[in-house]
């Protein structure tokens, strides 16, 4: 930061010398105070514009993956959904074989028992 300096060679006042200087001084110890103060607003807005920016960036980052999450899933439940109908058509297929089976079993039993 800047250091102001200040040369005052006249008084504009009645004052001794060095009652001004003191005015001066505790003038410029104000301005130094406040000027020091609006440093440090302004690096806390700074601070809160970036951390304002990080949030919307992360927030439009987990909103892609939400989406890409989404069409993940949908193509997983489609996925499962395929399988199920297999599953469904593989056990329905087991179910005619088993009886077919089971048929040709009980024909042999019968034939085996009419031979006997």
């Amino acid at each position: 930061m800047a250091t102001l300096t200040v040369i005052w060679n006249f008084s504009l006042s009645p004052q001794p010398a060095d009652a001004a200087a003191e005015k001066l001084d505790a003038a410029l110890s104000r301005l130094k105070t406040a000027l020091d103060q609006l440093e440090r607003t302004v690096a806390l807005k700074l601070e809160d514009d970036l951390s304002s920016a990080e949030l919307e960036e992360e927030l439009a980052i987990m909103q892609d993956d939400r989406g890409r999450l989404a069409l993940d899933l949908d193509a997983a439940l489609a996925r499962v959904s395929a399988l199920e109908k297999a599953r469904d058509e593989v056990l329905r297929r087991l179910d005619g074989a088993g009886a077919g089976v089971a048929a040709a079993l009980g024909a042999a039993a019968s034939a085996v028992r009419r031979a006997d």
